[in-house]
């Protein structure tokens, strides 16, 4: 027989609790009445025993059946009790009660989560994308382009020839890079009213892109650097990347949208939603890569680009100086800025 603990009974019926004792005999608990209590006493198999954790400054208690349970008076004797019985804590309990534990199991949580951020969410958001009909990308690009016209743009001022003249170009580039075939695109000329957003391109879900006057102003000597900037937006009609963006944001919604096809309420959030995102590097650089690969299909150095990124970047000193930003919408050309590693993309490329 084990020692005798002193506990508190609480036979499952009654809040009010009763003295009582607990010893081991055999493979049963027995459950005595304290001295003077006239009550029998009554034995549970130690199999229909149910410890839960032990926590380093709670209280120690052990479930019967029924709703029964018994309740430690002192903590410390209960512990030697345990111990005595020969059960051992679980690694969970261990590890609850050493900070090293606790410092480790953190750290491995959060980088974890990191982990999921930054490549599980994005694998799982091209998987849903996928399950996205292109009718829906057509739907958001034509809400988007609505809410942007009425806030930001106004009709564009260039002749229409010239107009006409650089999607005739431009669709030379995509044909001679993409014989194969590619996705539908529309190329759409505005002038902003809103002077944060100026010298810009934009691409929306559904294939429209949104060439602004000012950058076409921008570089007059060298037209072939809006070539490359609409190669890069065509880079993300192709691959998707604002629909991308968008399931990333809300992949709840878009998940449980696809599974039911009802994208109605995700359709009306779009335009807000779009105008705070922006792409993530490695989208970027599959837009470069395929501004580059429009540019040599045309024989055109994707040096131009240098010399483009350089321009909007004295653009973007002056919005400064001006007290300006020019992040309004977070999906647009000059809302990414050129970085060294962009920057030395395209001189490798155009070095090779």
């Amino acid at each position: 027989m084990s020692a005798v603990l002193e506990v508190r009974f609480f036979d499952g019926h009654s809040s009010r609790p009763q003295a009582a004792r607990l010893c081991v005999e055999g493979n049963a608990l027995v459950i005595a009445p304290a001295p003077g209590d006239a009550s029998a006493s009554f034995k549970v198999p130690l199999a229909q025993l149910r410890w839960p954790e032990r926590t380093r400054h709670g209280g120690r208690l052990l479930n019967l059946p029924q709703g029964a349970s018994v309740q430690a008076l002192d903590v410390a004797a209960w512990d030697a009790w345990v111990a005595q019985l020969g059960r051992g804590e679980s690694w969970v309990v261990r590890a609850q009660q050493n900070w090293r534990g606790v410092a480790l199991a953190l750290a491995l949580l959060l980088a974890a989560t990191a982990a999921l951020y930054q490549w599980g969410l994005p694998w799982v958001a091209r998987g849903v994308t996928a399950a996205v009909p292109a009718g829906v990308d057509a739907a958001i690009g034509a809400e988007v382009l609505a809410s942007i016209d009425e806030s930001m743009l106004t009709p564009s001022a260039l002749a229409p020839e010239e107009q006409e003249r650089i999607r005739r170009t431009f669709a030379r580039l995509v044909l001679a890079a993409h014989p194969e075939g590619a996705p539908a695109w529309k190329l759409e000329f505005r002038s902003a009213r809103d002077k944060r957003l100026g010298p810009n391109a934009l691409a929306l879900p559904g294939g429209t892109i949104v060439l602004t006057d000012e950058l076409v102003q921008l570089m007059p000597g060298d037209p072939d650097a809006v070539l490359g900037v609409l190669g890069h937006e065509f880079g993300h009609v192709r691959l998707r990347h604002a629909m991308r963006q968008l399931v990333q944001a809300s992949a709840v919604g878009f998940a449980v949208s696809a599974a039911f096809g009802d994208y109605g309420t995700l359709i009306g959030s779009a335009p807000v939603l779009l105008a705070t995102l922006g792409y993530s590097r490695d989208a970027e650089r599959e837009a470069d890569a395929e501004s580059v690969r429009l540019l040599r299909a045309a024989g055109i150095s994707p040096r131009v680009m240098i010399g483009f990124f350089e321009a909007v970047e004295r653009w973007r000193a002056g919005q400064k100086r001006a007290g300006l930003d020019d992040d309004v919408i977070g999906l647009a050309f000059s809302s990414h800025p050129a970085t060294a590693e962009r920057m030395a993309f395209f001189r490798e490329a155009a070095a090779n």
